[in-house]
């Protein structure tokens, strides 16, 4: 096999994390444009792009060692309550976003569901008494500040109103609850396995759901949009995004999170005419300031 020389493989992960950001991005879109209810929309997001994911998983298994697959298997019977939880906890994401993304702007939605990094250092805070460092405490408060700004024009509406924000800002809780899951198992299998047994499981929870709503699309051109984000978003963006976490520091890859809801913003205006106040604009690059603090403050500190 011939190498690629370091640099230019950093290149191509960081092309590849752009795209793959730019991919997941447009999730909104597809679940504006679906013809079916929004959990029913997410099943079909995993049902559809469970094939290309077993693709994945068997190419990943099939150019391992005999040895290490063997080993995987063994481990996999250990591990299987971990997968449930990845999946539980990614079911709760989706159910939770794309009702989310019916009630607010896309972009609000999309911002909110990316504060995920702080619930992540919060859980293990409270968890396994991981004491964060006072940096993150001020790039919380700075993130509230910043969803009070973006919630703010909505605040002397009626009471519904908040509701599109709520679901957003608890769908970065669970996608943390994913994460820290995802984090351990990720020790141990590859990512196309991890990927399509988590997919499995959370497509399976969300079916009994998924049939109380509208469950089939009326037309080719809603099938298309079911299509468009299995594929696009679920299985295009998160492979692009897996291969450039895996040739990219930490400190790189984490642009694709702060690029997506900049993508989710830039489409909804040019595709959906969806347009932000400015006190809202203010607000949302106070959060991706947050997170981006957030992150480099991660490294936690023993509880004393």
């Amino acid at each position: 096999m011939v190498s690629i020389p370091v640099s230019r493989r950093e290149s191509l992960a960081l092309l590849a994390l752009l795209a793959g950001a730019l991919a997941i991005g447009s999730s909104g879109i597809f679940v504006r444009l679906s013809e079916t209810g929004p959990t029913a929309t997410a099943f079909w997001r995993g049902a559809l792009a469970l094939p290309f994911l077993a693709a994945w998983a068997w190419a990943e298994r099939r150019g391992a060692a005999r040895e290490g697959v063997a080993r995987e298997e063994r481990s996999s019977r250990e591990w299987s309550a971990g997968f449930f939880w990845a999946g539980f906890f990614f079911a709760g994401d989706l159910a939770l976003w794309h009702w989310s993304l019916l009630l607010t702007s896309i972009a609000a939605s999309t911002l909110e569901a990316n504060l995920a990094p702080l619930f992540v250092t919060l859980f293990a805070w409270i968890l396994w008494r991981e004491r964060p460092r006072p940096a993150f405490l001020a790039a919380l408060a700075m993130a509230l500040a910043g969803v009070f700004l973006i919630v703010s024009p909505k605040l002397g509406q009626a009471r519904g109103a908040l509701l599109g924000d709520v679901l957003g800002i608890a769908t970065a809780g669970f996608y943390a609850g994913y994460i820290l899951v995802v984090a351990r198992l990720r020790s141990v299998f590859g990512t196309g396995l991890l990927m399509f047994r988590t997919t499995l499981v959370f497509t399976i929870l969300l079916l009994p759901l998924a049939l109380t709503q509208r469950f089939l699309p009326d037309t080719l051109t809603g099938w298309a949009v079911l299509a468009g984000l299995a594929l696009v978003a679920q299985f295009l963006g998160q492979s692009l995004i897996a291969y450039a976490l895996a040739h990219l520091p930490a400190t790189l890859g984490s642009v694709g999170l702060y690029l997506q809801p900049v993508a989710a913003a830039v489409y909804a205006w040019l595709l959906l005419g969806e347009q932000l106040a400015g006190v809202q604009i203010v607000g949302g690059a106070v959060v991706l300031v947050a997170i981006a603090l957030a992150r480099r403050s991660q490294t936690p500190q023993p509880a004393s």
